[in-house]
């Protein structure tokens, strides 16, 4: 009865975005991660002025639509000198990135095997070409099953450089493996299928995804520390101690969202761009590029950076300090905490903030005020709150929609998702609905998956 066209919805959500407003093609990843963040924006307010409750229970916090996604990963660290161990909870996530192990060509061994004698040479007929060129595309496409690239993210891992505080801040290497905390209602898995190739340029992955339609994971669930564990217990501990890529003001940088996004429409993940450009100032993607390829093997590469503590004068989305010196020196009129407030109220668009503070001269200050009052009941908004309980179940799982990129590099193609309704696939290409025959499930890039046991259980709380 009532239609939306996609794209009046990608402009919608995307016209306050450098670069979802344009027509430009976008990271399906990066799209959805930015939709959840300003959901958990939008719910937010609508929660400090009370028009979004728990309907379950109104003496709790009201439920974000991202915390059906969220999970946490448990962290056991192993010190190589003693043996002690160290657990880290980090920070919930609502997208599990998985890196795909790609299997190692085998040596051409033909080659150089003088017994083998070439055949003659004689001219190939079109018929024995377009033969020889099907069956060679055929053998170059690998298959990695899905059970693999989790392997690979829950392996054992070795990490140097660790600063231990029992230790008396010595210096010394640990094993780390991963484990999920809680078993959100979805699952949104992305399979990274883009690289960076030898002439830097990001590249696609030709790589077929053996995917089951029903997956257990109940064996990567965090157990938490055992019995003959000699545990760590250091309450004054950070997880920096535990990061050999994360200082200790991390989180107190400004990221640049243009280099941030520069950097993540290279292949690499949206946590790994942000430690980089954290490590470099904030701003300097080439920078920051150099320090992708000296640590993009760390084990805590792609991990999420910790929250900060810091209370600044609006939490909102984080600026470019460049921008603030700039602004204030061709504007002459503004103090570098005005010019900031405005650039957090206006998603750090230099353009946008100026209007706003030429709007609001007549009384800037209580503007000012007016925004860090509506922001004080808010939290930061890209975070979930540690009110929200996460949700958490039985850790098998059902497939239930994917979404395909179309075309052979990052920089264009088209994507289209399926959805799984009534035991059947249906396609979803820009406004045309039909159901799919052959669902691309081996080529898909995000993946959904549901809970078994939430299907038919709605969330009360919503």
């Amino acid at each position: 009865k009532y239609r939306l066209l996609p794209r009046m919805f990608k402009h919608v959500v995307g016209s306050d975005h450098v670069d979802f407003c344009t027509g430009q093609q976008q990271d399906a990843a990066q799209y959805l991660q930015y939709l959840m963040e300003k959901l958990d924006r939008a719910e937010a307010g609508a929660t400090g002025t009370g028009r979004l409750v728990n309907k379950a229970d109104e003496a709790e916090a009201a439920p974000k639509s991202s915390s059906l996604f969220a999970y946490k990963t448990m962290s056991r660290l192993v010190c190589s000198t003693d043996h002690k161990v160290k657990y880290n909870e980090k920070q919930p996530e609502t997208i599990l990135s998985l890196r795909i192990p790609m299997p190692e060509s085998p040596p051409n061994t033909n080659a150089n095997d003088s017994s083998n004698p070439p055949d003659e040479k004689r001219p190939k007929t079109d018929s024995e070409s377009s033969s020889e060129e099907r069956t060679e595309e055929k053998e170059e496409v690998p298959t990695v099953s899905l059970k693999s690239c989790l392997d690979a993210w829950s392996a054992t891992h070795a990490i140097d450089g660790i600063r231990w505080p029992h230790l008396n801040n010595e210096v010394a290497s640990a094993s780390e493996e991963n484990r999920f905390v809680n078993f959100p209602r979805y699952l949104m898995v992305q399979l990274q299928r883009y690289e960076l190739g030898p002439d830097w340029v990001p590249r696609k992955l030709e790589v077929n995804i053996d995917m089951t339609e029903e997956i257990d994971l109940n064996n990567l669930k965090s157990l938490g520390p055992q019995d003959g564990e000699d545990v760590i217990v250091d309450a004054d501990d950070s997880e920096n101690n535990n990061s050999p890529t994360t200082s200790s003001n991390t989180s107190q940088v400004s990221i640049d969202e243009g280099a941030l996004i520069q950097l993540m429409d290279m292949g690499f993940s949206m946590n790994g761009c942000k430690r980089a450009l954290t490590a470099v100032g904030g701003s300097n993607a080439e920078a920051a590029m150099s320090w992708i390829f000296e640590h993009n093997s760390d084990p805590d590469f792609n991990d999420p950076l910790p929250e900060s503590n810091d209370n600044s004068i609006l939490d909102g989305p984080s600026v470019d300090e460049g921008i603030v010196s700039s602004l204030v020196a061709n504007l002459g009129c503004f103090t570098a905490d005005q010019v900031r407030a405005a650039l957090k109220e206006c998603g750090g668009q230099a353009d946008r903030a100026a209007d706003w503070l030429f709007s609001h001269m007549d009384d800037l200050d209580s503007a000012i005020a007016t925004l860090q009052n509506k922001n004080s009941a808010q939290e930061p908004p890209n975070s979930l709150s540690s009110a929200v309980v996460l949700e958490d179940g039985d850790g098998r799982y059902m497939l239930v929609g994917m979404v395909s990129h179309i075309g052979k590099n990052t920089g264009s193609g088209h994507y289209v998702a399926h959805l799984k309704k009534n035991g059947k696939w249906v396609i979803f290409n820009d406004e045309k609905v039909a159901l799919s025959e052959t669902p691309p499930i081996p080529h898909a890039y995000l993946y959904l998956f549901q809970r078994v046991d939430s299907v038919g259980k709605p969330n009360n709380s919503f």
